[in-house]
């Protein structure tokens, strides 16, 4: 488990932005509601609970220094 500031990419940013799963999943209206990743894959929702809880994004920075 990572702990302190993540580093971003930009690369992985658009890739998930514009696969094709998300696109068949957004056109289709297979996607859950916010909030019920605890039902459709409940290891995967504690790791990221826990993940972003313990480290934070440079954006964020930003976000307080301009604010």
């Amino acid at each position: 488990m990572k702990f302190g500031m993540r580093k971003p990419s930009i690369r992985k940013s658009i890739a998930a932005r514009t696969s094709i799963k998300r696109f068949i999943r957004h056109s289709l209206g297979l996607k859950a509601p916010r909030g019920y990743g605890w039902i459709t894959n409940p290891k995967k929702y504690m790791y990221n609970k826990i993940y972003n809880r313990t480290t934070f994004s440079i954006f964020s920075l930003f976000k307080k220094l301009f604010k």
